[in-house]
């Protein structure tokens, strides 16, 4: 699976380790920056991310910054983007199985490496269950994309 990854300076002291850790799982990697831990602003690397999602280019997409909650909010932004910040692993496998989450924002000032690692596994272990209410329930978070809800 191809996941496109993302991080402002307040998610880059992890940044290495996710990506090794998404590539040791046997995925490919697709990095949209940043690139240093200089300050910057994480709307553009979330813009960046969910680009390549809503293009087919990737399939899923990991967003860290501080707390994870700036890039959830700004990859939500995206009509087709279901971006959601987690901190624990129940949520994290949820996201994708009932929400069919395509982004998982995490935040770094909030959790530690392992934890994060773990959120990861969770969620791209994870797959859509694809029926009954949660297909009901993703259709209508797509009519709130178009104004139809």
């Amino acid at each position: 699976m191809k996941i496109v990854f993302g991080c402002d300076h307040a998610g880059f002291e992890i940044k290495d380790a996710v990506i090794a850790h998404i590539k040791e799982k046997g995925h490919e990697v697709i990095e949209v920056g940043t690139f240093s831990s200089a300050s910057c602003h994480y709307p553009i690397y979330a813009s960046a991310a969910c680009e390549k999602i809503l293009s087919g280019e990737a399939e899923l997409g990991i967003l860290i910054c501080g707390t994870g909650i700036g890039m959830s909010i700004a990859a939500n932004k995206h009509d087709g983007i279901r971006a959601a910040c987690c901190s624990d692993c129940f949520s994290a496998r949820l996201t994708r199985e009932h929400n069919d989450a395509n982004v998982l924002c995490l935040g770094q000032r909030v959790l530690g490496i392992g934890l994060a690692l773990d959120l990861v596994d969770a969620f791209l272990d994870a797959t859509y269950a694809n029926s009954g209410n949660h297909v009901t329930r993703v259709a209508m978070l797509k009519d709130i994309e178009e104004g139809k809800l």
